[in-house]
């Protein structure tokens, strides 16, 4: 186990620090639920906290909300999941074989694609930073909305056994 260390002003809204602190929830949470499928059909709304961080799409109840977070966590600490490296692959062979046989273009087209690629790029390698941040942005804006549900997801569970003011 990592041993945390306190958290400065300046490190407070790191990435960093928001992973740790949603893996550190979904840990609790792990330890804390003992019997997962109590949380089976116990709905969302009931509370307010978590009705509006789910989407319209999602019908889950407790249940898949507690399988999903431990999936998350899972995907931070080990990495994305294999399924995706394959479709990746399957991916860039299907470019590949149209590259191939585009391979017959004329050389005249094929300079004019590389002057216009290059350009792109260099536009392209201007808006990484805000892209960056833009992403940086939203990943830790959902981190912290799953350590609140991870969060959530534990209290209510302790209210379902009747030890609600345990550990708090």
């Amino acid at each position: 186990m990592m041993m945390q260390l306190p958290e400065s002003y300046t490190q407070k809204n790191s990435l960093f620090c928001a992973m740790n602190r949603f893996i550190g929830a979904v840990n609790n949470m792990d330890q804390t639920v003992m019997l997962p499928t109590m949380l089976r059909d116990v709905p969302l709304e009931e509370d307010s906290e978590m009705s509006s961080m789910k989407s319209d799409e999602d019908e889950g109840d407790m249940y898949s909300y507690y399988q999903l977070l431990k999936s998350i966590r899972c995907d931070i600490e080990w990495g994305v999941r294999c399924a995706a490296a394959d479709e990746r692959r399957k991916e860039s062979m299907t470019t590949s074989r149209k590259n191939s046989s585009m391979s017959t273009t004329s050389t005249a087209s094929t300079a004019s694609t590389a002057s216009m690629s290059s350009e792109e790029d260099e536009e392209e390698d201007e808006d990484l930073q805000k892209q960056f941040q833009y992403h940086l942005t939203g990943l830790q804006g959902v981190l912290s909305k799953l350590t609140l549900q991870a969060n959530f997801l534990t209290k209510r569970y302790k209210q379902e056994l009747g030890i609600g003011g345990w550990g708090q």
